[in-house]
């Protein structure tokens, strides 16, 4: 069992990780690094929660697809943009066709390549058109739904994190947190995300919960992709399942039929 200290140490990385609040560091190692990955999804449902107060509260001043920019802007203010710039940095490093220390290489250059932008556009106006579309539903609906979407995208993080995927590179992010959550933390995790998502649908109470286990399963397939060319999981990389995650989880709750 996790002690006192080990459990705060990680409570505080996983803030400090995920968030932009300022909260006193901790100790940083990987007994820390477990518990902050495996609390990621809890602490995406609480940044999740503003996002669907500023959404609910914009929606009221101003028109939807606007109240939706702006709380797509939050969320990257609200996590310093670093889940975006993994996304962009991983995306041109697949876009190179490079693998191994080349594509990692790529992806420490501080500038965006054309891939990386496009990434970036796309996921950006998916996320704005969803939550435009959401803000007209009821507010408990609004808050699932964000609240979801949220935790999902750092329940990924949890996923990419599971015992048996290395690291790309001997130090960094990925080689402090990877291989750190146990199968016990990730089925706990998804099992609380998607209870979450079941009201975020009205009328459909098993959409919600379909979608944020598509979504993860994308993002396994999409990992083993990305363990094969880059050798394993990076900062970057882990960036990058928030956002595919997330805008997964997103498409998959507002799609009809």
């Amino acid at each position: 069992m996790p002690t006192d200290s080990r459990v705060a140490d990680g409570v505080r990385l996983a803030v400090t990780t995920f968030t932009t609040l300022p909260v006193r560091a901790g100790r940083v190692d990987r007994d820390a690094a477990s518990v902050a990955m495996a609390l990621a999804p809890a602490v995406g449902a609480l940044l999740g929660a503003v996002l669907a107060g500023a959404l609910l509260l914009l929606t009221q001043i101003a028109p939807p697809l606007v109240a939706a920019a702006v709380t797509v802007g939050l969320a990257a203010l609200l996590t310093r943009g670093l889940h975006l710039d993994g996304l962009a940095d991983t995306v041109d490093a697949l876009g190179s066709y490079r693998r191994g220390a080349a594509a990692l290489e790529i992806m420490k250059k501080p500038d965006v390549g054309p891939f990386g932008v496009v990434a970036l556009v796309l996921v950006l106006l998916l996320q704005a058109a969803a939550l435009a579309e959401l803000a007209g539903r009821s507010w408990p609906a609004v808050l699932a739904a964000v609240v979801a979407a949220t935790a999902a995208g750092r329940l990924g993080v949890a996923v990419a994190c599971r015992r048996g995927v290395p690291a790309a590179r001997p130090e960094g992010l990925g080689a402090l947190v990877a291989g750190t959550v146990g199968p016990v933390a990730l089925v706990l995790g998804t099992a609380a995300v998607a209870l979450l998502a079941v009201p975020a649908v009205p009328g459909r109470p098993w959409q919600g919960p379909v979608a944020v286990v598509a979504a993860l399963a994308v993002a396994v397939v999409l990992l083993g992709h990305l363990v094969r060319r880059l050798g394993g999981v990076t900062g970057d990389v882990l960036g990058a399942t928030v956002e595919i995650v997330t805008t997964l989880v997103y498409l998959g709750l507002v799609l009809s039929g």
